[in-house]
């Protein structure tokens, strides 16, 4: 799809001299999810990876946790009056026998492009319907949970640059967040972009859902953005032991991390970083005191 990004022209004042010339611009629309038929929320996204999206989507909400549960992703045909396409709506279609959520008013919400879906979880809805444990030792290989992650300080260090440097359209526009999946040995696996900090961790756990490799439990996920709940939320859906931002934690987002196992790494700019949780996924050389 080729509406990533939109040409506007602009005003260009620099040291008093104006002058105008065509800007290049993040693409921003809705997009429709639909659950077996029946809407479930509406999201502000730049189109692309919209299957995925979707599906990651549904991987946060506790719906899917396997590519088998998912029978099919589809834009939905006929969306507006005239019957033309705007590939703005998709249908998801459940596999038979996976059991679909009461979708009611509460639910059928609508999601911006910086909070994700706002007042509908907690710790409690997270806590219960995760599927994979993030306290290490619990499990093994053949439960579908990897070894234990470990990870240098100085590893997480380079990861902000290394999914900056893996951003091309934001080189364009300079209005994309991306999420990036990592190796413990820093090794990128996979980054999306987006408008939305929630929609590009949607489509990377979108993606991995759909090639089997859920959970992620053997990765780290970078996010350029701040760590909201919903982002903690969304690695813990996945599997995801450690969720590291150049900005801030939110309070919620830490007593997530708390409580699930998450490490959760914030204000990692260079060699500094602040460590909410889970600080035993890292490799640390001095003791941790203080209070």
């Amino acid at each position: 799809m080729g509406r990533v990004t939109e040409r506007r022209r602009v005003i260009r004042i620099r040291d008093g001299a104006v002058s105008t010339r065509p800007d290049t611009l993040v693409a921003e629309e809705p997009l429709e999810i639909r659950l077996n038929g029946k809407p479930l929320a509406i999201t502000m996204r730049t189109p692309g990876d919209d299957f995925a999206l979707a599906a990651g989507f549904l991987v946060s909400e506790g719906v899917l946790g396997r590519a088998d549960e998912l029978a099919n992703i589809v834009y939905c045909a006929g969306a507006t009056e005239d019957g033309s396409n705007t590939y703005n709506v998709v249908e998801v279609t459940l596999a038979p026998g996976v059991p679909v959520p009461d979708i009611t008013l509460e639910r059928n919400v609508y999601t911006t492009s910086s909070c994700g879906l706002c007042g509908k979880a907690s710790l409690d809805a997270v806590r219960t319907t995760a599927r994979w444990p993030l306290a290490d030792g619990l499990g093994d290989e053949a439960d579908g949970v990897s070894p234990p992650v470990r990870i240098e300080p100085e590893t997480l260090s380079v990861l902000p640059d290394r999914l900056r440097a893996a951003q091309r359209v934001f080189d364009r526009t300079g209005g994309l967040h991306a999420a990036g999946l990592f190796t413990p040995d820093g090794e990128l696996l996979d980054l999306r972009e987006d408008v939305g900090r929630h929609n590009a961790v949607d489509k990377l756990v979108g993606r991995a859902l759909q090639q089997g490799l859920l959970p992620l439990s053997g990765s780290v996920l970078m996010v350029s953005g701040r760590a909201s709940f919903e982002l903690a939320q969304k690695a813990v859906m996945a599997g995801i032991p450690v969720l590291a931002a150049v900005s801030a934690p939110s309070s919620l987002a830490v007593d997530l991390a708390a409580e699930t196992g998450l490490t959760l790494v914030g204000f990692l700019r260079g060699t500094s970083m602040n460590v909410y949780a889970g600080e035993q996924r890292l490799a640390l050389r001095t003791a941790v005191g203080g209070t």
